[in-house]
């Protein structure tokens, strides 16, 4: 099977400081890779280079997407070509709500009706807000369901008064509804609980069932609990010091990343 992701010697910087060095990584097609690593490790900043983030400066001898050199591309042709970043800490967007996402996600992938044609500008523009509508609500309301969110939630503005759990969720929502290719997931499972920690979990196995891979990024091995990684990665000082299998992930849980830096 072909790389999907294939990352060769990347570094990245910011403010010519340099955070991730010499980073070699290959996802394939529906792969759940885990990547570990104590606080300031450059976890995070491999997730917001990958997208793009301006802040960020990237070099790599070879940085391919879906066999796309993506070097140059910003973050939004990133995007379009199926990369997804789930935020460790989701903003609040008042005045944008998850229906008015999904309405746009609909719009692009509506099939256009000739009938359409003959109808007025105004009556045009309410069909197609019907159908975007009934797309929603059919593409949208059974991940709900699965992930206990409040239907009401969709007309909220997007993560206005969601607690902790809900913008989490509201992040595995909008992957499985975009589909993308490669979702990177940055501590999904902080600051969550058990129900929810549950919920994140299957979401990420569903997607992975439609063709998702996934780069999870986290400190716990607990979600490993209930997903089988196909690699699991230590991140140490800006560094991949190891890889391995979620026995790994155990090892981290009982002796700590100290071990690793000694050697």
């Amino acid at each position: 099977m072909k790389k999907l992701l294939d990352i060769k010697k990347m570094r990245v910087s910011i403010e010519g400081k340099i955070i991730v060095r010499d980073l070699t990584l290959a996802i394939k097609p529906g792969e759940l890779h885990v990547l570990m690593g104590p606080n300031g490790s450059g976890k995070s900043t491999i997730a917001h280079a990958l997208l793009g983030h301006p802040r960020y400066r990237t070099a790599a001898t070879r940085l391919r997407f879906n066999s796309k050199d993506i070097r140059k591309l910003k973050t939004d042709a990133r995007a379009r070509l199926g990369l997804f970043l789930g935020f460790q800490y989701p903003l609040t967007v008042s005045g944008v709500t998850l229906a008015n996402l999904f309405s746009e996600l609909t719009k692009k992938n509506r099939p256009r009706n000739k009938k359409l044609l003959h109808l007025t500008l105004a009556s045009r523009m309410a069909t197609e807000q019907r159908e975007a509508q009934d797309l929603l609500r059919a593409a949208v309301t059974g991940h709900m369901r699965e992930l206990a969110l409040p239907e009401d939630m969709l007309y909220r503005g997007l993560n206005d008064g969601f607690s902790g759990g809900e913008k989490k969720k509201a992040e595995m929502l909008q992957m499985l509804a975009l589909k993308p290719k490669l979702a990177i997931l940055d501590e999904p499972d902080s600051g969550v609980d058990i129900d929810a920690l549950k919920a994140i979990a299957k979401s990420i196995a569903a997607a992975r069932k439609v063709g998702t891979a996934i780069l999870l990024i986290t400190h716990y091995q607990r979600i490993l609990k209930y997903l089988k990684p196909d690699a699991v990665h230590i991140m140490v000082k800006g560094k991949l010091v190891r890889s391995g299998t979620a026995i790994l992930a155990r090892e981290i849980e009982k002796k700590g990343y100290a071990f690793l830096q000694k050697k």
